[in-house]
């Protein structure tokens, strides 16, 4: 089904605006969507007081589709926490404390109030621990009611499962469970709220499409699976991922002046997409905003940093925020730098590669355009400026891990790190 045929104004907006990577039953979604009101979750695990902004996709698709007259369910993961998602993982998550879980998802809810409205309304948010059906179920009568609905090669087949296999890392039994207990939550939310619809990361179809199998088997009933695209930067880095670590939505963790900094310093090629998925501006301004190139790019920058912050602290905070990141731009100081992933693999040793080649991995020119900067003086290898390939040492990169500093005049700065 293409954009042009969705019919709902969920639908629509979700394609529109860039959120759809795979549906599992996109006609009967759509009508849906446009005869009543939706109900749609997503789960979030409570590891730690605050999600990151690798999270803010999801949450900017519940609000998407409370805008658009449909329910948001919030599933917060006091159950599944204690597990841990396997997905994308090498090693098994740390266990934590019930007490610890549940200070973490009290934090965490403050900013789903932020983004969303919550109430006892038909299209009002809520807020579920999945731990409450979770740690009723005995063992053997969890097996026996859902265990047959699951098959080991099929689980085997799964993302989730076999990266981790292929790479040789221990899976333990216990996070085999994980795609059972996320499948279960579905069915729960389904008998309990009415939910029909599972929203995530594609990372997460697997686990999405066995709760709409299990649905739909079980009880026959409608369910739906929605997943988002895999969000990277315009360079290929990991949304979110800062040389100070991750960008934190909760203010404990991250000073509203970063996180609007973290959004002024969008790469050039990201802002149109990040305008459409992270504010609530209208398309026609992207557009305009978008178009910007040269240094007016730097103004659409400034607006998405302006909605963005808005929307989580405020619009007074993200003023405040604005004006003391202009100024300590003003005096020089220090300005976010992106974490740059490279793959040195199959190459000659890192700390042999020349300046230039370490700008371009960095992702911030070219080969030819690095050694004109270079010979310009604006390059600086770990804080060092680089006058040629003649003169670059070995000590300017870290010949143990290949982690490094990248920096371009004042205002580029990528902190490359190996995969």
């Amino acid at each position: 089904m293409t954009d042009k045929a969705f019919t709902s104004d969920f639908l629509r907006t979700l394609q529109t605006r860039g959120y759809i990577h795979q549906i599992t039953h996109p006609a009967e979604l759509d009508a849906a969507a446009r005869e009543g009101v939706v109900a749609g979750y997503i789960g979030f695990d409570a590891t730690a007081p605050s999600l990151h902004v690798g999270s803010l996709i999801q949450i900017m698709m519940l609000r998407r589709l409370q805008q658009a007259g449909g329910k948001p369910v919030v599933i917060m993961g006091g159950g599944t926490t204690k597990v841990g998602d396997p997905t994308g993982k090498d090693a098994s998550r740390p266990q934590l404390t019930d007490e610890t879980i549940q200070a973490n998802i009290a934090s965490i809810r403050t900013v789903f109030e932020k983004f969303l409205t919550f109430g006892d309304g038909p299209t009002d948010a809520i807020m579920i621990d999945n731990d409450e059906w979770l740690s009723k179920y005995g063992y053997i009568q969890f097996l026996r009611d859902y265990g047959t609905h699951f098959t080991v090669n099929r689980m085997l087949a799964f993302d989730s499962v076999k990266l981790r296999l292929e790479r040789e890392q221990p899976m333990t039994f216990l996070e085999f469970n994980y795609m059972l207990m996320q499948s279960v939550d579905f069915l729960e939310l389904n008998r309990r709220h009415g939910v029909t619809l599972q929203m995530g990361g594609s990372d997460q179809w697997g686990n999405i499409v066995s709760g709409v199998d299990l649905v739909r088997r079980v009880d026959q009933k409608s369910a739906f699976g929605l997943t988002t695209p895999l969000l990277t930067t315009a360079s290929g880095g990991k949304m979110g991922k800062t040389a100070q670590g991750a960008v934190w939505l909760n203010a404990e963790q991250l000073s509203p002046s970063d996180y609007w900094q973290f959004w002024r310093y969008a790469e050039d090629a990201d802002v149109g997409k990040f305008l459409r998925l992270f504010t609530d501006l209208p398309l026609d301004e992207i557009a305009r905003l978008e178009a910007l190139d040269g240094a007016a790019i730097n103004d659409a920058k400034k607006a998405l940093a302006d909605a963005a912050t808005t929307m989580l602290h405020g619009a007074e905070t993200a003023q405040q925020s604005r004006s003391r990141s202009e100024g300590a731009f003003e005096r020089g100081e220090a300005t976010p730098v992106e974490v740059v992933e490279v793959d040195w693999s199959g190459g000659q040793d890192v700390t042999h590669r020349t300046p230039e080649y370490l700008v371009s991995a960095a992702g911030i020119s070219s080969i030819k355009d690095a050694k004109r900067s270079i010979a310009n003086g604006e390059i600086r290898i770990n804080g060092a400026v680089v006058t040629g390939s003649e003169t670059y040492g070995r000590e300017d990169v870290d010949p143990a891990t290949g982690d490094f500093l990248v920096q371009k005049g004042k205002k580029t700065s990528r902190r490359v790190r190996p995969v």
